[in-house]
């Protein structure tokens, strides 16, 4: 008995191999460079680099001030991603706009902004600087950069979670007695929670590796305003070794925080 004839690809088979070819560059592009980064430090470098001063104090204060700003990002960050998601209003799209606004504006424009803000002369800063409290070039300072720079990340993942909700459930409970609270805190959270902690994640991996508004507006103060991707800026001039070690660190927590993104998101598809 003879074999069938070999199956020979269909236009649609060729055409996906066409589509993956023309994407291998963009993709090379994108992980040779960070690959590289792993190949160009050894253990022992990281070793020693771990042992200095400068860089567990920029891990610490990376550390302390963005679990911080996550927590005031999901704090007040929270209503404004349940109005943009559940309720219509006029002047909604300059809302949407507003709150998009600091993903694409240059991080120096955004502490030059800031320091016009809350610096000893700024708007508010010179008032709070008269009762004695000073916020530029200050750890708060560096909060207050992540904080701008790294909530739209999470109010816009957790609006459209909240958007995502069928109004027939929330108009149910409304029906069975529920009062607002009650809805937020038994149905939007729990049926949203993916998004929310997937923008927390993703929130929290920016302000990581927020540099130009910190730079700017909190300066750079060893143990006290110096973060990681500061530390890293200032390594290139006094140790590769340090920066290529921070770098590496930012890289895996990046890469970790999008991976786990997705993972949440593919579970709730």
């Amino acid at each position: 008995m003879e074999s069938p004839p070999p199956v020979r690809p269909t236009a649609d088979r060729w055409s996906q191999y066409a589509w993956r070819l023309s994407a291998l560059p963009l993709l090379l592009f994108f992980a040779v460079p960070v690959l590289l980064l792993y190949t160009q430090t050894t253990l022992e470098h990281w070793v020693a680099s771990l042992r200095q001063p400068q860089v567990y104090q920029a891990i610490a204060v990376s550390l302390k001030t963005t679990f911080i700003s996550l927590f005031v990002t999901i704090l007040a960050g929270t209503p404004v991603a349940y109005l943009i998601g559940r309720q219509h209003f006029r002047g909604k799209r300059l809302v949407d706009t507003l709150i998009d606004l600091p993903t694409i504006l240059p991080p120096t424009v955004a502490g030059v902004a800031l320091l016009l803000t809350f610096g000893r002369r700024g708007a508010i800063g010179s008032a709070l600087d008269a009762l004695g409290i000073q916020i530029a070039f200050t750890q708060t300072a560096v909060i207050i950069a992540q904080v701008f720079i790294s909530s739209p990340f999470y109010v816009r993942a957790a609006s459209l979670g909240f958007g995502s909700i069928d109004t027939e459930i929330e108009q149910a409970a409304q029906l069975d007695g529920a009062n607002r609270w009650q809805i937020f805190r038994y149905i939007m959270l729990p049926l949203s929670r993916q998004w929310l902690l997937g923008g927390s994640m993703m929130s929290w991996a920016r302000a990581l590796g927020e540099f130009g508004a910190t730079l700017m507006f909190a300066g750079n103060f060893p143990g006290r305003t110096q973060t990681m991707p500061i530390a890293i800026y200032l390594g290139f001039e006094v140790d590769i070794n340090v920066a290529l070690t921070l770098s590496v660190i930012l890289v895996s927590i990046s890469f970790l925080a999008i991976l786990l993104v997705k993972s949440l998101v593919r579970s709730e598809e």
